[in-house]
């Protein structure tokens, strides 16, 4: 005989059956409210999802813009650096050429000859560390009669071997 048609065992299994059934649908219930929930939970975190892409992209605008402020900054510097570093290369060099008209000591010399020059009568020849007051001293006569007689002169920048005339006395 068949076991399922039989007596006995008859009304087991449909009890067996709703019991299962009754258990699954139950559970079936639960998946669904704890979908629900975590769809719920997931709709939150969409919202704030999009807030933080819309504010990632802000920052993102922000940061390229800083880029390019940076980017022409730098340029700009760099143009200041070598417009600067060429003036001052000029000033190095009108310096140098100062100092090689300094240090280069005019010598004078008298004719084709290469002589030096000899004061005549009535006339003086400057040497180093040599002022319009120290010659009219060491000559004997005052400083504006020297300056009158020498109006071309410039005492200020008085040149080694330059000769001076002396007025008489």
């Amino acid at each position: 005989m068949d076991t399922i048609s039989s007596r006995e065992n008859s009304n087991i299994l449909p009890v067996a059956g709703v019991i299962i059934g009754v258990i699954a649908l139950l559970l079936s219930i639960i998946a669904f409210v704890k979908v629900n929930g975590v769809n719920a939970k997931l709709a939150g975190h969409d919202e704030k999802l999009t807030t933080l892409d819309s504010q990632l992209s802000t920052v993102a605008g922000n940061t390229d813009k800083a880029s390019a402020d940076v980017r022409k900054l730098t340029s700009d510097t760099q143009a200041a650096v070598t417009q600067l570093s060429g003036m001052i290369g000029a000033a190095n060099d009108r310096i140098a050429k100062i100092e090689e008209a300094q240090k280069a000591k005019p010598v004078a010399k008298g004719g084709k000859s290469g002589e030096p020059v000899v004061a005549g009568p009535g006339e003086y020849v400057v040497k180093k560390g040599d002022t319009g007051a120290s010659i009219a001293r060491s000559n004997g006569v005052s400083l504006s009669d020297l300056q009158a007689v020498n109006p071309s002169v410039n005492w200020n920048r008085l040149s080694v071997g330059h000769k001076v005339k002396l007025p008489k006395k």
